[in-house]
């Protein structure tokens, strides 16, 4: 008898633990695939029955899938815009929550990116410089406006490849299959990059600013645990992390 209550005990609590434990899913642009990472980890610390799912991509295609009704629960977007066309369209649950100011940086594995500038970019040993596709990657598209703001862009364009995303960007570089790259100075600050390489931090004033932000969307409207990352992100320990890979806010500085 003793047994059999002991393993009714024990189901109850399995069943109101599973009953309790929420999902999340997160569509997250590529240049947060580190800080975004290491946020999950630290939020799960006191959601450990909770499962966290964040898929990494382009913010436009995130955009055009939520558009039609794609299972996400939060975005974060590399361009702020795409969050707030997606507000005005009623997908979303929540006001549009800015999280950082993006920077672009030149970034090689194999060259000294700390001492070049895009002018470097013409040298004819260079034949291959990978940026994200400017039709739907933000990254993409502020690499092209500081190539254009600079005067390259009729010069440096037949050299170019397309990553799908800044992620995909990076990887062309690693690779060897681009010997430069323009890409998110998050991914360059990561650890294994920068062992492998230097980079050069962009002007800001030669691209339009890389403003990025957030959405609860409108599929998670009920959803508490979404509401509770959403507030996670504006906290100690995310703005820490977010900093330490160069995700500032006006008035934040670069943590170590």
């Amino acid at each position: 008898m003793r047994l059999t209550k002991t393993l009714l005990l024990a189901t109850a609590l399995l069943f109101s633990l599973s009953a309790q434990a929420e999902k999340l899913t997160i569509a997250a642009a590529a240049d947060l695939k580190f800080a975004m990472d290491e946020i999950v980890t630290a939020f799960k610390q006191d959601h450990p029955a909770d499962q966290i799912d964040v898929i990494y991509g382009s913010s436009g295609k995130f955009h055009t899938q939520i558009q039609q009704g794609a299972p996400y629960d939060l975005y974060f977007s590399a361009d702020i815009a795409f969050p707030r066309a997606l507000a005005e369209q009623g997908h979303a649950a929540s006001e549009v929550k800015p999280y950082a100011v993006g920077r672009i940086v030149l970034w090689s594995p194999s060259l000294d990116a700390g001492q070049m500038t895009l002018e470097s970019l013409t040298d004819p040993a260079i034949t291959r410089v990978a940026i994200a596709n400017p039709k739907h990657a933000p990254y993409g598209k502020r690499a092209e406006e500081a190539l254009r703001s600079a005067g390259l862009w009729d010069k440096i364009e037949p050299k170019l490849v397309y990553g799908e995303n800044i992620a995909h960007t990076a990887q062309f570089v690693q690779t060897g299959n681009a010997q430069v790259g323009i890409i998110a100075l998050s991914l360059a600050l990561n650890p294994e990059p920068a062992d492998k390489g230097g980079y050069w931090l962009i002007p800001d004033d030669l691209h339009e600013p890389l403003e990025q932000g957030f959405i609860i969307t409108e599929r998670a409207a009920n959803n508490a645990l979404a509401k509770s990352f959403a507030d996670y992100m504006s906290g100690p320990e995310s703005r820490r992390i977010m900093t330490h890979y160069g995700f500032v806010l006006p008035g934040e500085t670069i943590a170590p």
